[in-house]
């Protein structure tokens, strides 16, 4: 049965992966079955505009974060125009070569106010914004794996891998990842959002590097842990090329409970055309953690992306039948 009051909802990620989730909980925002829509973004990005920006400022990386914020405007000529202005990459061949229009206006807030938050809320506000944007930590940092087998040579062999772009575009398998530093002060409002929400929304994206590293911040640790919101996981379509080769629906999760064995899950969604041979497996580990998967096609057809409209749908059938 449909809820009759809305609800907040928030969503923890980074990059494309968030873009997806919060495109689809901006529609479920639309028409009022959520009010309160958050998104808690990483900010461990070293590379493209972002790199340079946090290298020469000091700054956290502004662009999982402009992302965000184009992801959560709206339908009308004000929203698409706005997400397609801060979304704009600078061609030529000086020094502003790659670097985003909305990663500028990030920074230059930032210098500006000299207050993370305070200085995305205006961006929202004048982007009109369906929601609000926050960074999962207040200092920038850094993600380190470890990983078996980056020489072929010597297969169990483990390295230690430092940085997002070096994790996220390994060769070997991802034993398991920590931040640098490792107890970075979480972003105060997003752990407020966490707490006062009804549902809380992680993945997909870039798993070891996008997804997994919220779980390694200790205050949003704990306020996931605390929270009386119920935690809805969306798995990748299929395995990312070096981060996780080789991974199916099943492997994506397991991952998940190495680094957080305590996580209380109410679902997991997975598209169908994911499955293939993993099913049984996945539907056995979702029952064991006490959790209902849902399998839904979220899919672009033929394509390895998510669909706004379609996963808003999943959404929506989870919320109603909660």
């Amino acid at each position: 049965m449909a809820r009759d009051t809305a609800q907040a909802a928030v969503a923890l990620g980074g990059g494309h992966g968030l873009f997806a989730t919060l495109s689809a909980l901006r529609r479920l925002h639309d028409d009022l079955t959520i009010d309160e829509l958050t998104a808690v973004v990483t900010v461990a990005d070293n590379g493209g505009s972002s790199g340079r920006l946090r290298g020469e400022f000091g700054v956290l990386p502004p662009g999982d974060l402009r992302m965000a914020l184009a992801a959560l405007c709206g339908d009308d000529e004000w929203g698409r125009t706005w997400a397609d202005v801060i979304q704009h990459r600078f061609a030529g061949q000086g020094e502003m070569n790659g670097h985003v229009i909305g990663n500028l206006l990030i920074v230059g807030l930032w210098e500006l106010m000299g207050d993370h938050v305070r200085a995305l809320d205006w961006v929202g506000r004048l982007l009109g914004a369906h929601g609000r944007v926050l960074p999962m930590a207040t200092t920038p940092m850094d993600i380190t794996a470890r990983v078996r087998g980056v020489d072929p040579a010597a297969p169990d062999a483990v390295t230690l891998v430092r940085g997002q772009v070096e994790v996220a575009t390994t060769e070997g398998r991802i034993d398991s990842v920590a931040l640098v530093p490792e107890d970075p002060q979480a972003c105060p409002e997003a752990v407020d959002a966490i707490l006062a929400a009804e549902w809380v929304v992680l993945g997909p994206g870039s798993w070891f590097s996008s997804v997994i590293p919220h779980l390694m911040v200790p205050g949003l640790r704990r306020a996931l842990a605390e929270t009386q919101g119920r935690l809805v996981v969306v798995l990748n379509l299929e395995a990312q090329a070096g981060e996780t080769t080789g991974f199916g629906p099943a492997d994506h999760l397991a991952a998940l409970f190495e680094h957080a064995p305590d996580l209380t899950v109410h679902a997991v969604l997975v598209d169908s055309s994911a499955l293939a041979n993993d099913h049984a497996r996945l539907e056995k580990d979702v029952a064991d953690r006490g959790a209902r998967l849902v399998v839904a096609d979220i899919a672009v057809p033929g394509e390895p992306r998510h669909d706004p409209d379609r996963l808003a749908e999943a959404f929506r059938r989870i919320v109603d039948e909660a």
